[in-house]
């Protein structure tokens, strides 16, 4: 029986329990409900406070305040994903796998924006100064007039913080800080809570901009209460498959700016490196062009991107045929091959099938639906796309394929990295600069992949 004042928190989802069990009904983990004493939340009114309350003033939608001039860091990815900058008296949420590079990114923003004449904080509750110090002189930020601190009371945190005045606030992580108020040990639900809520308190009452780094769950999911997420003006995500050098920054949130925007990096020896061209690190370098790979002419935010989609189409060993996916979604994979044997005849039902983006890039464009269509086709068929042929189209579940957007974008890329042909759907675009294959039925593009016309 749960004694007085206590209550069991899931330390995954947050949800809250009566009692103590092995299993949260509300998200499945196992053994991920703690004990934790019940405590009144942050600001909460008594009853008696409510009769004093001040009356609201409401305002219109009409402003002549201009709005404040964003905080460019210098690292060009970063304000890309932020929407041109740091708004000052924001809050921003980092989150990624460990070991991706998350402090030594935000290390580098500090560092830049710093030598730029801004005043930055880097708080870090997980490594000490030296360690700091240590990953500074091995990026080249050792003389950045960086100020440092390791600690994790959020108690003295606020208080420093209210005394000074900081243009960025770096607090890695939200996991490990602590505060005083409540019983709950570092990296509770009642603890990442109340800790968050004090320093995106702290942002909005015209303080710095706080940048929060917060741990992941083996899912990918920001660990701790969900409302964190809720709290702060962008979630940031720093992502990257092991055994590739490059790292993806997407906003999963941003209420400064889009929310599809990424920022491509590549990690060294030396720290992170912008990659101002992702379309050249996640092409192949192979001259001849095998059987089964196709070049995609996606979107990526605001920047074209081309990368290589790779197929293999084999004879199953097994009674039930394999269907392995890596960095596009499972399900779109299984409705092309259902269009292909519905509307062309061709049957995948005794084929094993393999389907890669190349350089671990995740692609969730509708329009790589043709391209990796054409790369199962070449690879069934043994017949390669030629060298310099960009596809791009999203197909209907009747066959057609549909036209999308940008066309004219996806165009210039691929002029500019030297493709000088298109299988695609008609497009209006004038003065395209490329040769493009219009096909409107998937079974045409079917047509012409077999008999190499293009």
């Amino acid at each position: 029986m749960a004694r007085d004042g206590a209550i069991y928190v899931c330390q995954s989802c947050g949800a809250v329990h009566g009692k103590w069990s092995g299993q949260c009904s509300a998200c499945g983990q196992w053994n991920s409900i703690v004990e934790e004493s019940r405590s009144a939340p942050p600001g909460a009114l008594k009853p008696a406070a409510t009769s004093r309350a001040k009356g609201l003033n409401f305002e219109t939608l009409q402003s002549d305040t201009p709005e404040p001039p964003r905080i460019v860091t210098g690292v060009t990815e970063f304000d890309r994903v932020c929407g041109g900058g740091v708004v000052p008296g924001s809050a921003l949420l980092l989150s990624g796998d460990p070991g991706v590079g998350k402090s030594t990114l935000l290390l580098e923003v500090a560092a830049r924006a710093a030598l730029a004449g801004r005043r930055v904080a880097y708080i870090s509750g997980e490594e000490a100064v030296e360690q700091i110090r240590s990953r500074a002189r091995r990026m080249g930020f050792e003389k950045a007039p960086v100020e440092l601190a390791s600690a994790t009371a959020l108690r003295d945190i606020l208080g420093t913080l209210k005394r000074e005045k900081f243009d960025i606030v770096i607090v890695d992580s939200i996991q490990t800080l602590w505060s005083d108020v409540h019983e709950a040990g570092p990296g509770s639900v009642t603890q990442v809570r109340a800790c968050a809520s004090e320093m995106v308190r702290l942002a909005k009452s015209g303080g710095p901009a706080v940048i929060l780094v917060g741990h992941v769950t083996k899912d990918g999911q920001v660990a701790g209460p969900r409302v964190v997420e809720h709290m702060v003006d962008a979630v940031l995500s720093f992502e990257g498959e092991r055994g590739y050098p490059f790292r993806i920054l997407r906003a999963g949130k941003n209420r400064f700016g889009a929310t599809d925007e990424i920022g491509v990096f590549e990690m060294g020896d030396g720290g992170l490196r912008e990659v101002s061209n992702p379309s050249a690190l996640f092409l192949g370098e192979g001259k001849d062009r095998a059987p089964g790979a196709a070049v995609f002419a996606g979107i990526e935010g605001s920047r074209p991107v081309l990368v290589e989609m790779q197929a293999l189409v084999s004879k199953s060993a097994y009674g039930t045929p394999r269907r392995a996916v890596v960095g596009w979604d499972t399900g779109r994979l299984a409705m092309v091959l259902a269009v292909l044997e519905a509307r062309c005849g061709i049957s995948f039902g005794d084929q094993d099938v393999y389907l890669n983006v190349a350089g671990g890039l995740r692609i969730n464009e509708p329009a790589a639906d043709l391209a990796a269509a054409s790369a199962l086709i070449s690879s069934a068929m043994d017949m390669p796309l030629p060298q310099g042929c960009v596809v791009f189209g999203e197909i209907s579940l009747s066959g057609e394929i549909r036209a999308v957007g940008r066309a004219e974008a996806r165009l210039r890329e691929a002029q500019k990295l030297g493709f000088d042909q298109a299988l695609s759907p008609v497009l209006t675009v004038k003065d395209k600069g490329v040769k493009v294959t219009a096909v409107n039925r998937l079974s045409e593009a079917v047509e012409r992949i077999s008999q190499n016309r293009y």
